[in-house]
């Protein structure tokens, strides 16, 4: 596996860690709106999926800018950021295959709550910080050298920090 795999990899990896995610579109008048979502699905390719009304705002602004961000953060163990060209769908055998019972509080219709649509994020470019397992004993490390000395931190590209193009 190259160096770009391995990076998708591990970035598809620390995604999955994650029940939530910050959702970010842009409205009318080119103004930045980030809300909280509920992950419902992640595929190995590093795919998104959001269960959300489809009388939304987050909705009508995918209906007029696919680019959108989707940004996680884990305490201060894991942060990745995505960006992503989303679009709405209605699939009904997706989201049979996505439904929680906690979705029920937002869509009290359950499954079949006409309101019910599905945002799919596909990733163009993501972006990851690992400080979990070794690489925070690393990043520990390198921050307590860096704070000795007056520098700043070394970071690994690849395990700790990675870029990746999807």
């Amino acid at each position: 596996m190259n160096n770009d795999q391995e990076n998708r990899r591990h970035f598809v990896e620390l995604l999955k860690q994650f029940e939530t995610a910050m959702l970010v579109t842009h409205s009318a008048g080119d103004q930045i709106r980030a809300r909280p979502m509920a992950v419902a699905d992640i595929e190995e390719d590093g795919t998104v999926w959001f269960i959300s009304g489809e009388d939304s705002g987050k909705v009508r602004e995918i209906a007029d800018d696919e680019q959108v961000s989707v940004v996680c953060q884990n305490d201060r163990k894991a942060y990745l950021s995505l960006s992503a060209r989303a679009r709405v769908t209605r699939d009904r055998a997706k989201i049979d295959e996505v439904w929680q019972e906690s979705f029920q509080v937002w869509f009290p219709g359950g499954q079949e709550d006409p309101n019910i649509a599905l945002i799919v994020a596909r990733p163009e470019q993501g972006e990851y910080w690992d400080h979990q397992g070794f690489q925070k004993i690393e990043y520990l490390f390198s921050a307590a050298k860096a704070y000795a000395t007056g520098t700043t931190p070394e970071i690994e590209e690849g395990e700790q920090h990675g870029k990746v193009t999807f």
